[in-house]
């Protein structure tokens, strides 16, 4: 890579927080700014001792307001509403908005009225954008006119892996999903009155079932799929690890041993690194860390009366996905590069 990428993060939460701590020690990324709410002695404490991941292997210093570990050095500035921050001041070739609260066009451009060259939203956004990049779906298509990308979230991520590497094997007619999820920042600890009547319930008290976009996300980026994906989520005490229970029904039915080796070969293969495979018997914590985007259990298969496939995906629904967001940063700097 001809030059380090200056990368700004606003929003320092779980995913922030993760794409730090993933991406410091890579040569070719410099962190230059941190934009988020909190305080930076409270950022610092949070970077350096989190409950899911533990410790970092690295001391990280807080002097004044910058974060200093190896040769990283960014500054941290209070939040705010995108276009708040002079990202020109900090020459930004990409800012990576990690909020989860700004989705719409109007709302992303302003951090490039601003002087970002390029923003990346870690959420299914509410309107047009210029590109979904799912890795091992469709990062050969993006384009240097990208201004405006999202890498969609860590279940759609899921979901389009899978009913790809099926159809390419057996052909999808239609898939049902459910992912059961690990509780998220924005639901409350105990029950409090919200919008959304279930997700006004304790996160760590309930099964909370939620709606997906996931489905809908992978119909308008994988139009062969249109009118045959659905799905549900439901929301579990657990702080980390998730996983997706697909039904599917395929024009070949395989048998068991048919549809695991399917996915086995794609995780040797063209999928290694982003499709994990595995036979043992695994639970939630055991995918905390992981760097794939998914984890196939093969344990989980089934078939049911030789018409309808169920397969199981674990995934970390933090760490797997900034890892997937540092491989489309690192897709567009090698277009700017070529």
């Amino acid at each position: 890579m001809s030059k380090k990428i200056n990368i700004a993060l606003f929003g320092f939460g779980r995913i922030g927080r993760n794409l730090f701590r993933l991406g410091y020690d890579n040569p070719n990324y410099n962190f230059v700014a941190i934009s988020d709410f909190g305080s930076a002695e409270a950022l610092h404490y949070l970077l350096v001792r989190d409950s899911i991941h533990g410790l970092m292997k690295d001391e990280v210093e807080l002097d004044g307001n910058h974060l200093v570990v190896n040769e990283q050095r960014p500054r941290v500035i209070s939040g705010g509403e995108p276009g708040s921050v002079p990202w020109d001041a900090y020459d930004v070739d990409i800012v990576i908005d990690a909020t989860g609260r700004f989705l719409t066009r109007d709302e992303l451009s302003a951090h490039l009225d601003s002087g970002a060259k390029r923003v990346l939203i870690s959420r299914n956004p509410k309107d047009s954008i210029d590109r979904y990049v799912i890795p091992g779906i469709n990062e050969s298509s993006i384009d240097s006119a990208d201004k405006i990308i999202s890498t969609t979230s860590s279940t759609t991520q899921v979901l389009a892996l899978m009913v790809k590497m099926l159809d390419a094997n057996f052909g999808l007619e239609r898939a049902m999903m459910t992912t059961v999820h690990a509780y998220t920042a924005d639901q409350p600890l105990a029950d409090a009155a919200g919008v959304d009547l279930r997700r006004s319930r304790s996160a760590v008290e309930n099964i909370i079932p939620n709606s997906t976009r996931a489905p809908s996300i992978i119909e308008e980026l994988m139009p062969e799929f249109q009118g045959k994906l659905d799905g549900i989520a439901f929301n579990v005490p657990v702080p980390n690890g998730s996983c997706v229970d697909l039904t599917t029904e395929l024009i070949n039915v395989p048998t068991v041993d048919e549809a695991n080796q399917a996915i086995k070969q794609f995780s040797n293969s063209s999928m290694k690194g982003i499709v994990g495979y595995t036979s043992d018997p695994i639970v939630s914590s055991d995918v905390i860390g992981r760097e794939e985007t998914m984890v196939y259990d093969e344990k989980a298969t089934m078939i049911t009366k030789e018409s309808l496939l169920k397969t199981l995906c674990w995934y970390d629904n933090g760490w797997g996905f900034a890892s997937r967001i540092l491989d489309v940063i690192d897709a567009y700097a090698a277009l700017e590069d070529n």
